[in-house]
């Protein structure tokens, strides 16, 4: 779906504040509330818009560590396969196909670094892991807020 640029700046105000009404971002790009919502319900019903949520700051949960850990796979191990592995890991926030010698990338954020090699141990137990080499994050340099949209 292409997003216009009425769609563009409620996708905008969404990531700015999800919790913004519909009265307000309709004040703040020229559109009424029943507008709003219409445009909104359309993008949640196409996919564009694929839900809405809270962010956390990871300390308030004790997760204060982070790791980077590559995946190394044995023959044709299938990103389905990985995905379906690792997504059982709720330490695991992001994961993805990379290119390189390794086959996987895993964004890891846990408790402590004894956290961080417990989740390592069960990844590194998977059949189809061969490897893993791991870096710990010491400090955060840039932290992107969410995606937002590009301009029309």
């Amino acid at each position: 779906m292409e997003l216009d640029t009425l769609d563009r700046a409620i996708v905008g105000a969404l990531i700015e504040d999800a919790r913004s009404t519909y009265a307000e971002i309709g004040q703040r790009i020229g559109l009424s509330a029943p507008a709003v919502k219409r445009r909104v319900d359309r993008l949640l019903s196409t996919g564009a818009i694929t839900g809405f949520t809270a962010r956390v700051e990871p300390s308030a949960l004790g997760w204060t560590t982070e790791a980077y850990v590559e995946l190394f796979c044995r023959g044709k191990t299938s990103p389905a396969e990985i995905g379906t592995a690792v997504a059982r890991l709720p330490e695991v926030i992001s994961a993805c196909t990379i290119t390189g010698e390794a086959d996987a990338l895993l964004h890891i954020r846990a408790k402590d670094v004894r956290h961080v090699e417990q989740v390592i141990e069960r990844v590194a137990a998977e059949p189809f892991v061969v490897r893993t080499k791991s870096a710990i994050v010491l400090s955060r340099l840039i932290d992107d807020p969410p995606l937002a949209p590009h301009p029309a």
